[in-house]
This record gives structure tokens, C-alpha cells and sequence, in this order.
């Protein structure tokens, strides 16, 4: 069951280059909730993901996993929120407007500014000496299981690292493999949805070279306002397969929801009154679709320049998917990242700094105590680490899971076994390096009075 909770929103004023000497400070926002005992363990979050980059404020109701866990753990839970994000954002109005400012907006910085951040509040409540587990998802996944852990190993215990593709960089992945998982699960529900869907391209493009084409189609899928070009519809349906396929959860199963519109055949039984039908059913009646006035983000372009500047993921479209072949270009990736930004993008800058080639090699020999758990129907899955490394470096894995899905609400109703196990397993985890820590920090308290007496 979900226990709701209160939460404090705190500030703290931080270094905002934290790798050389300066006088420029920016604040920092974390949230934690008033349930202070300081010997037991801490649980933190860093979430920037939430479609997924945004202020935590709007997410901290739907990651109930990790107020349940506090609770199990009887532990303070801390929500840290990403520079650049939310109410975390220096410069103010300036900050997005040249790369002067943005520079400061990297990885690196951040997981430098979350291990201040624990140290401050372990200091703060007398502290110092309980265990810290870091809890993330997605890109919030890989700060906490990749950097934090890796990178600050002093400063937490261990990291439960949810949906995060940590090896979606270089060459480690194929290039398609994210659409290839999109293209899969619909297949997996429908034949024909798939087949329609993969068809409907080259039928889009078809009716737009026409006369009057794209006036056609603005009227076929009912558009806010008249299309500009068949990419603009094409991105729309594009990012809505997407985003059924990666949260693809019950009990609504939006994959099963878009194709149902697609089969039922309630807006013809051609193939775009078909396509139309799958956007109204994954969106519901609505007056127009498509390009209706955009919402403007508190975040201007956070996450498209970290994708520009160094989380560079290489994805294409291959051939063996429903959607028209484009491989990954990384000439034209960087002309619309130096368009934007006036920068090209550090396209080696991950691998180089948290590493990922050979990870089983190199982790096995250094690192410990990491949970990547991984939904295989999530399309990042294929990015993530589905494999034990050692004994400590686990993987929990769920057939049918989504993205982040078992850090989100449980539902007693609704949530199949499989997630229950999943959740009950990586708690099991986290008990045990708990247990192991107070039991070796005995045996050091032992030992050091041993030396006292001896000496």
C-alpha cells in the first residue's frame, strides 16, 4: 500500500563550478520528508526523467517506491533535484540563452553538486555514519548507479539504477536497437497493427505528393492547424508509438490501446482512417490532434542540450522495423547541436568519463553493490545492463515491464506478480548490503577497541 507523505522543500547554496576555484554560487533544491532517525539508512532520489526531464516537484506523488521503501527502511528520503531543472536553475532568465551559461550544465557538475548535498544533510542531522542508497530512473538511473556510485563510492552505500541505458553510447549498442523493442511490442500485440502502422508511411507520403496533399492529410487526421510538411506529422506519430511502447504498463497497456484503434476500424478501414483511429484511442476525443499550441516547459531545452552536449545517443531507424530506414547521422547531429548551441557535440565525452565499453570486465574488478533493473519491453532496455556483473553488480530483469515502471505507484489491483517480485527482490537486495554494512562497521568498532586495549 502507498503511504502518502509530507515533504520539506529545502535550499542550499552551492560552488556552481565545482571543479575549480570560484566565487559563483547557485542554488540547489532537494525535498525530504520530516521522518528523522539518524541511525538508520537513507534513501535518495535523483529524478530528472519524467518525459523525462523536469522539476521533481510534479513527479514526487508518482514514484511510490521509494516512500514505500523509506517506510520499510524506516529511513529519511531526500529528492535531489538536477541542476538546470525545476527551481535548481543559476543565471536565471539567461541561463539557456548561450553556452556560456549552459556550460555549467553537464553530468559531471551534478553528481558533484548531489554528493555535496548528502554530505551536508548527513552533517546536518548528526548523521555522518548511516548508509546512503541513491535511487534513480532513466537518465536518473544512470547518475545514480554509473556516476554517483561509481564516481563518489565514499558517499553511498549502494544504487538502485532503474530503466537506465548506461551502454546506449558509441558503439556498444546497435544503433536500431531502440526501435527495433518499440517495433517489436507492437508486433507482439497485433500483426496486423504492425503491419498497418509499418505500411502507413509511404501511404502519408503518397497523399502529400498530391495536389493540395498536405491540406488532405491536416484534413484525414484532423489537424490543429494546417500541416507544414508530412515530418511534422510523422514526429507526432512517431513520438506517440514511442511513448506507448516505453510505457507500456497495466492496467491501461497503451500499446494495446493504439492498436485496438488501429484494428477496430471505427474511422474507416483505410489504412490512415485506421492510423487516425489509433490516435484518437491513445488520445482521446479531442477537437484537433497533432500540432495543437505547444506546452511551454519550465525547462527550456534542458535535456536537448545534454543530448547535444554529452548524453549523445546514437539512435537510427533500421530496417527491420516498422518505421522508413534512417540510420543515426552523426554529421547532420552535429549541425543541428552547433544550430542550437553554437557547440558540436562531445560524442566519446560518456564513455570516456563514466566508461561502458567492456563494462563486465572493468566492474567485476571495482564496483559493487548496483541494482539495473530493466524492463524488456522498455526500448531503453536494450541500452541497459541485463546481466549479473558479480556478485553485487546484480541485474532484475522483468519480461513484460516498462520503463521506470517499478519505481512507480504500487497497485494492489492492478500490478501483476511479476512487478511485486521485482520490487520485493530489489528491496531483499538493498537489506542485505545494509545488513552488511552495520555488521562490518561492529566488527570496525570491535577491532579499534581491540587495538585501544592492546596498546
Amino acid at each position: 500500500m502507498h503511504r502518502a507523505m509530507m515533504f520539506h522543500s529545502l535550499f542550499l547554496l552551492q560552488l556552481l563550478l565545482l571543479f575549480s576555484l570560484t566565487t559563483a554560487t547557485a542554488k540547489r533544491l532537494h525535498t525530504i520528508t520530516p521522518r528523522l532517525s539518524p541511525i538508520v539508512p537513507r534513501v535518495w532520489l535523483d529524478h530528472p526523467d519524467q518525459n523525462l526531464e523536469a522539476p521533481i516537484n510534479g513527479s514526487l506523488d508518482t514514484i511510490g517506491f521509494l516512500v514505500d521503501t523509506a517506510v520499510h527502511f524506516k529511513s529519511l528520503l531526500a529528492y535531489v533535484e538536477h541542476r538546470y531543472y525545476g527551481e535548481s536553475i543559476p543565471f536565471g532568465d539567461e541561463a539557456f540563452e548561450n553556452a556560456s551559461t549552459l556550460g555549467y550544465f553537464n553530468s559531471a557538475q551534478a553528481i558533484a553538486n548531489y554528493a555535496e548535498i548528502i554530505i551536508h544533510i548527513k552533517k546536518k542531522y548528526q548523521a555522518e555514519n548511516a548508509p546512503v542508497i541513491v535511487i534513480g530512473g532513466s537518465y536518473g538511473g544512470s547518475s545514480a548507479g554509473f556516476m554517483v556510485r561509481l564516481k563518489y563510492p565514499h558517499i553511498a552505500l549502494g544504487a538502485l539504477a532503474s530503466s537506465a541505458p548506461v551502454l546506449y553510447f558509441d558503439d556498444i549498442t546497435p544503433q536500431d536497437g531502440f526501435y527495433s523493442i518499440v517495433s517489436r511490442g507492437f508486433r507482439e500485440a497485433s500483426e496486423s497493427c504492425y503491419q498497418t502502422i509499418r505500411k502507413s508511411w509511404d501511404v502519408i507520403d503518397e497523399v502529400a505528393s498530391k495536389p493540395c496533399g498536405l491540406l488532405n492529410l491536416s484534413k484525414i487526421f484532423n489537424t490543429c492547424r494546417n500541416l507544414s510538411s508530412t515530418a511534422e506529422l510523422k514526429t507526432y506519430l512517431i513520438e506517440m508509438y514511442i511513448s506507448a511502447a516505453q510505457y507500456n504498463a497495466p492496467p491501461t497497456y497503451p500499446v494495446n490501446k493504439v492498436c485496438g484503434g488501429i484494428d477496430g476500424g471505427g474511422f474507416g478501414d483505410d489504412v490512415l482512417g485506421k492510423i487516425f483511429g489509433s490516435l484518437v484511442a491513445y488520445k482521446g476525443n479531442k477537437p484537433c490532434y497533432v500540432n495543437a499550441p505547444a506546452y511551454q516547459s519550465a525547462v527550456p531545452g534542458g535535456w536537448r542540450w545534454q543530448t547535444c552536449s554529452e548524453m549523445v545517443m546514437p539512435l537510427g531507424f533500421g530496417n527491420d522495423s516498422m518505421f522508413q530506414p534512417k540510420p543515426f547521422n552523426i554529421t547532420t547531429f552535429t549541425e543541428n547541436c552547433k544550430r542550437l548551441y553554437g557547440v558540436p557535440p562531445r560524442v566519446h565525452w560518456v564513455t570516456s568519463y563514466y566508461g561502458g565499453h567492456n563494462i563486465s570486465l572493468v566492474l567485476q574488478r571495482f564496483g559493487s553493490s548496483i541494482i539495473y533493473s530493466n524492463g524488456l519491453r522498455d526500448p531503453y532496455s536494450i541500452g541497459g545492463v541485463l546481466r549479473n556483473i558479480s556478485d553485487t553488480i546484480v541485474a532484475v530483469n522483468a519480461v513484460n515491464g516498462s520503463h521506470c515502471l517499478d519505481l512507480r505507484l504500487a497497485n494492489a489491483t492492478h500490478d501483476p506478480d511479476w512487478l511485486v517480485d521485482q520490487r520485493n527482490s530489489e528491496i531483499n537486495i538493498i537489506q542485505k548490503w545494509i545488513d552488511e554494512y552495520y555488521h562490518d562497521a561492529r566488527c570496525s568498532t570491535k577491532r579499534h577497541v581491540g587495538l585501544l586495549r592492546f596498546n
